[in-house]
């Protein structure tokens, strides 16, 4: 239910409307019955889930679950598929969760959509959040697991950001260490309160930004994905076809991420999950080799 000065979803769509837990697990039990591999958690503020309804009781499989985040979260990871959570809004109950992916009931991913780091250009967007506190909580999710991928997207050239707050921005990326990261730059979307902001930021000063912020991340990105060489995971192939075979692991959803290229790995077949040696890297992908 926030209303972000740059968007107008709410506005247009109004307050969030959360669909009982018991229809949501049925729907999910059902998909995975019918051979889905990987369930995407997807809506306009993940982690609100329940909010509006006081956390009502529902039923599923016979017995009482509150309609929450993390009972959502619990349920899911009890089914025989790739559990990922998007859109999740940093709430301090979103620490509950994290346990979860450390004992495997959900993937080790959170995708987070931070937007800025500056407090006066989040202030400016409305956002609910600061970095300072947004880096403390990355720090406690990287004890608990150690394993998890932190996707973000962000904003540049926000009306009236100046090159102390983009300054801000890339400090907070040297600091967090993102893992997956996109970035925009800021666009007058009719009706949003922004438009009215003083100091839009040029266009060709806005897209320069944009190539900082990119060559930073991209470079983080580079050095992290170099990191796994060597390293073992389990992939789940999405296509295959007469050069090899293209997989993800945990850390990478599908479209919006990076990708594992198996070359001239024809043997297997889309929906199967396949045991993997990391051997080569570039700031997005990863290839591989099937383990003997």
């Amino acid at each position: 239910n926030h209303r972000c000065s740059f968007c107008i979803i709410p506005s247009m769509r109004g307050d969030l409307v959360s669909r009982p837990i018991g229809d949501v697990l049925t729907e999910a039990q059902n998909l995975v019955n019918a051979g889905v591999r990987e369930l995407l958690i997807v809506s306009q503020d993940t982690s609100a889930y329940g909010l509006d309804t006081r956390y009502k009781l529902d039923f599923f499989g016979g017995k009482p679950v509150k309609t929450r985040f993390k009972e959502l979260a619990a349920e899911l990871g009890q089914m025989d598929a790739w559990i990922r959570l998007h859109y999740v809004y940093p709430y301090p109950h979103v620490d509950e969760v994290i346990p979860l992916m450390a004992e495997g009931l959900v993937l080790p991913y959170l995708d987070i959509p931070f937007q800025h780091a500056s407090p006066r250009i989040l202030k400016a967007m409305k956002r609910p959040a600061s970095s300072e506190n947004v880096l403390e909580r990355i720090r406690g999710w990287r004890e608990i697991c150690s394993e998890i991928t932190l996707r973000s997207t962000f904003i540049v050239g926000f009306p009236g950001e100046t090159e102390d707050d983009f300054s801000q921005l890339l400090d907070f990326l040297d600091e967090a260490q993102l893992d997956r990261v996109g970035a925009f730059t800021y666009s007058p979307v009719d009706g949003a309160p922004a438009n009215q902001l003083a100091n839009p930021v040029p266009e060709s000063l806005k897209q320069e930004r944009l190539a900082r912020f990119m060559e930073k991340q991209a470079a983080i990105s580079a050095a992290k994905l170099s990191g796994k060489i060597g390293q073992t995971m389990a992939i789940l192939i999405d296509e295959v076809d007469e050069s090899g075979a293209i997989g993800r692991g945990a850390g990478d959803a599908p479209e919006i991420d990076g990708v594992v290229y198996l070359p001239d790995i024809t043997d297997v077949r889309p929906g199967d999950f396949v045991e993997v040696e990391i051997t080569d890297a570039d700031e997005h992908d990863l290839w591989a080799v099937p383990l003997e």
